[in-house]
């Protein structure tokens, strides 16, 4: 398992200990942290399958001069699968296509987040020779969050399908 904290993780980690930070510093701070904690819970998920699939964590790449940074690649001889994870806790819900967390505050779109990566990844990868088709989720580790009023064509893949979901990726099931 091989998952970095970022540079400005290790930063805001070091200055918390230091200094008191702002309460903007200090929120941005804790989603990092929980983020790195998400992405960690996930590598661990996936480690027994190394030995059978080309499994990349932890990508920052540029394509056009937009920097993007990817999650988890899992690499198959026919497709990519992508995976962006989040480690929301709590209670949300999409209403209109908008989310929202149970208290009604509009959060950004994962799946908008999720569409760009794969875009730009594709088009890196297009540029370079490589026309394998990209099949994108995301991954909510966290077995406390609850998602209400999703349509089920979503790509996203909820706490409680996770088992389900990584049983038929180890067999190499495209999972489309």
């Amino acid at each position: 398992m091989v998952v970095t904290e970022s540079k400005e993780l290790h930063l805001l980690r070091y200055l918390d200990m230091r200094m008191h930070l702002s309460d903007t510093d200090k929120q941005y701070y804790v989603i990092l942290e929980k983020g790195y904690e998400g992405e960690k819970k996930f590598a661990a998920r996936l480690e027994g399958m190394s030995d059978r699939l080309t499994i990349v964590h932890d990508l920052l790449l540029e394509w056009n001069n937009t920097f993007f940074q990817i999650d988890t690649l899992i690499i198959y001889d026919t497709f990519i699968h992508l995976f962006d994870v989040k480690n929301y806790e709590g209670e949300f819900f999409i209403e209109n296509e908008i989310w929202y967390t149970k208290s009604k505050k509009e959060i950004k779109d994962p799946v908008l987040q999720l569409t760009r990566c794969e875009s730009l990844l594709r088009q890196s990868l297009q540029h370079h020779g490589v026309n394998l088709p990209i099949k994108s989720h995301i991954i909510f580790i966290n077995p406390e969050f609850t998602l209400f009023q999703a349509p089920i064509d979503l790509p996203i893949i909820l706490p409680s399908q996770l088992n389900r979901f990584l049983r038929r990726a180890i067999c190499e099931v495209p999972i489309f």
